[in-house]
């Protein structure tokens, strides 16, 4: 089942809000670092390239994930959120080499940085700016169960600490200019600039880890499982058991299927009402499910293990009463 409309137009507006962001902010350190010959506010530029490219992955991902299942795709487009992460945590490694590359060339033969006090400047304002949005993504992506909108937001939320790294190293060197300067600290500057590289390297870590267990259709996590067998049993008494429950999530959407034994004289009509109603109760809990029941007679004889494994009845009582074979 497709995300609702306004969850779609929320996730396109947020990842296109990223994008002008983060075009910004590319286009401005680059001014800025070229100017000024500093090795980390352009490393910080490569990390707002990234950044922006990744927004565009995402903007992209969030489309095309919204649309709904056709004949090619009848578990939906939600995959594509998932793809787009793992894409994104690749650039991520790709740009983290380059960064440490320039840096360590920079330590080789350091030049002097002029007008610092730009380059902390525009470190400040990259920094506020991808705090504001990557809140406004984190919010979002919450509302909206998105993956893709998750690593945009945890994207710039490195960039907001890294970007605070060079500002403080940029800042520091500014200040021993006049306090001291006999005292060499162009060395900060590389030393952030690789400071970037760790920290966006462990970004793209724990962003190709998510990646990889969704692509492996890994089950919902244990709170989400346990809620849903909760539910279940809560919700109908003629329920005798629920076994077989498997789960795995793809983008935005979720995917549930279980067994159900229910009471071996209930009709075709009232056992397919019960599953109807579990459906609807499963999507309101968790929106965009997709929802598959199967039914089984239970006439407390044949029980088999996975069935008396999910019992509702007090198996070990009926077993002591020579009730099951």
């Amino acid at each position: 089942m497709s995300p609702t409309r306004s969850h779609t137009q929320k996730k396109v507006f947020a990842a296109s809000f990223s994008v002008a962001s983060n075009t910004f902010l590319t286009i401005s350190k680059l001014i800025i670092g070229f100017s000024i010959g500093s090795v980390s506010v352009l490393s910080e530029a490569i990390h707002s390239m990234i950044d922006l490219l990744a927004a565009i992955i995402a903007l992209f991902a969030v489309r095309t994930s919204s649309k709904p299942a056709d004949r090619e795709h009848p578990f939906g487009h939600g995959k594509i959120e998932t793809i787009s992460g793992a894409i994104e945590a690749i650039l991520i490694f790709v740009a983290a080499a380059w960064i440490i590359f320039e840096a360590l060339e920079k330590f080789s033969s350091p030049k002097p940085i002029e007008a610092l006090e730009w380059g902390v400047a525009v470190m400040a304002i990259s920094s506020l700016m991808n705090f504001l949005v990557s809140r406004y993504l984190f919010r979002i992506a919450k509302e909206t169960d998105s993956i893709a909108l998750a690593a945009d937001g945890w994207h710039l939320r490195t960039d907001v600490y890294t970007s605070m790294g060079v500002l403080v190293g940029l800042a520091a060197i500014e200040v021993c200019r006049y306090l001291f300067p006999n005292v060499n600290l162009l060395w900060l500057d590389p030393a952030a600039a690789i400071l970037v590289a760790v920290l966006i390297l462990k970004a793209a870590v724990e962003l190709t880890i998510k990646s990889a267990r969704e692509l492996m259709d890994e089950s919902l996590p244990a709170d989400e499982i346990n809620a849903i067998k909760d539910k279940i049993r809560g919700s109908f008494s003629t329920i005798k058991s629920c076994h077989s429950l498997k789960t795995r999530k793809s983008g935005p959407s979720r995917f549930i299927e279980f067994h159900l034994a229910v009471d071996s004289n209930m009709s075709v009509k009232d056992s397919h009402a019960i599953t109807e109603d579990l459906e609807r109760v499963i999507k309101e809990m968790y929106p965009g499910s997709d929802v598959t029941i199967h039914i089984e007679p239970c006439d407390n004889r044949f029980c088999h293990a996975a069935c008396e494994s999910g019992c509702y009845d007090h198996v070990v009582e009926r077993r002591s009463s020579g009730s099951i074979d």
